[in-house]
């Protein structure tokens, strides 16, 4: 076989083999969660719900993951929440250290907004590297 011939084989199959594979993005149709965790952020980064919804949480990396809300970066009657069910962003982080409240690949969090605003949130191991998210409930 001479190179050009392997060569288009080649590149044909290495599509064929990538049809379909394409990233679907959290939010999109079909999807069964809300937000995705890459390896270092949430996707979409915010998303806007009404009161009363639930907000689905899958860990789509390979790497652990949290959904820790910042305390203070809530509604003032907002209920907190972190995986693990902590109910203070201390207990979470202090926690976070014996590795609990972690949401593992394929994982899922959930959680019910009932009081409109604006939730900020965090991935306790990957703060650093900037993984924060918003969710914002309307009326």
């Amino acid at each position: 076989m001479d190179r050009r011939r392997f060569l288009a084989t080649a590149g044909a199959a290495a599509s064929l083999s990538l049809a379909g594979c394409a990233a679907v993005l959290p939010g999109s149709e079909g999807d069964d969660y809300d937000v995705g965790m890459t390896a270092e952020a949430f996707r979409p980064y915010e998303v806007t719900i009404s009161v009363g919804e639930t907000v689905v949480w899958e860990n789509t990396s390979t790497r652990a993951h949290s959904v820790t809300a910042y305390e203070d970066q809530i509604p003032e009657d907002a209920e907190y929440f972190a995986t693990g069910g902590y109910d203070t962003e201390a207990a979470a982080r202090e926690a976070w250290d014996g590795n609990e409240g972690a949401i593992s690949a394929n994982g899922r969090f959930e959680h019910t907004f009932e009081v409109p605003g604006d939730y900020t949130y965090f991935c306790i191991p990957h703060e650093q590297a900037g993984m924060v998210g918003v969710v914002r409930v309307e009326e």
